[in-house]
């Protein structure tokens, strides 16, 4: 995926008067209720956010929407959506994904079978409907079938909203999220029903989704290749090198990381990568 960035609010929006004592208190509410640590993401963002529940529960002010959280359950719910709001598509960048296929997926494979390895784990983070690890699955099921033949390539995708978890297992999607997808990817690995496209069950199975942020590096899986697009932008910068860290725990030498392209390594975190692809925002563990 590239999952396309969670959307902030559009600039001209009003920003409701949101003080620190405030967000403080609602960053516990959701912490504490739903175990979602609103404390490592910019502020800025998250406020534009909140003030969208503010506006349509028609709450005269902050306070007052953080009362309304305390007393409605639902309302709690409604809030983690639209702050873990997800816009995607199938191969969405495709240049990343030729990239993929032409040289990461090849030198992945050819380090499996230099290192005697019989298994290759992807991990898909913020995968939001499904639509990055599902293109991943396509592209390993399609493109690779004689080293999947032999290598048990898993692909492991999470996601802080468990609402868009549960859509993406069952793999159905709009036209609108297909229109980078290659026209024989989609004849050969989708059904049509009611408007609708259905992933075969085939290519379903080869993901495995788990709701979790990255808050706690030392839960990150071991992954051969990570995927992280348009994720860690949200982030305060100390949080980002963090998170950077876990990931190059998860890696083993010759991991990859891929990052969106409006992310970049800097400073120290850079350290412990080769750049593949600036372009495409490619990196491998040193």
């Amino acid at each position: 995926m590239d999952p396309s960035p969670r959307k902030p609010i559009l600039c001209n929006e009003k920003v409701f008067e949101i003080s620190d004592e405030v967000l403080d208190r609602l960053r516990c509410i959701l912490k504490t209720r739903k175990g979602f640590n609103l404390s490592l993401y910019k502020d800025k963002c998250i406020k534009r956010r909140i003030a969208i529940r503010i506006r349509a529960t028609q709450s005269a002010t902050a306070e007052a929407y953080g009362n309304l959280l305390l007393q409605d359950g639902s309302e709690l719910d409604a809030l983690l959506q639209v702050l873990t709001i997800h816009v995607s598509e199938f191969f969405r960048n495709p240049t990343t994904y030729a990239k993929l296929t032409n040289e990461i997926f090849p030198f992945l494979f050819n380090l499996c079978k230099k290192e005697n390895r019989n298994t290759l784990n992807l991990w898909s983070v913020g995968c939001a409907g499904g639509e990055e690890p599902y293109s991943l699955a396509l592209l390993m099921k399609d493109s690779f079938p004689e080293e999947t033949a032999r290598v048990n390539c898993s692909i492991y995708a999470t996601d802080v909203s468990d609402a868009v978890l549960k859509v993406a297992s069952k793999g159905v999607y709009g036209s609108e999220r297909l229109k980078s997808l290659p026209q024989l990817l989609k004849s050969r690995y989708f059904t049509y029903c009611d408007g609708k496209y259905q992933l075969l069950p085939e290519i379903m199975e080869l993901v495995t989704f788990e709701q979790s942020d990255l808050y706690c590096t030392e839960t990150y899986p071991k992954s051969d290749m990570i995927m992280c697009r348009n994720v860690l932008i949200y982030f305060e910068q100390k949080q980002q090198a963090k998170i950077i860290k876990g990931f190059v725990d998860a890696l083993p030498s010759g991991g990859i990381l891929v990052l969106g392209k409006s992310e970049n390594l800097l400073g120290e975190t850079r350290k412990p990568f080769q750049t593949i692809c600036p372009v495409e925002r490619i990196y491998r563990k040193i």
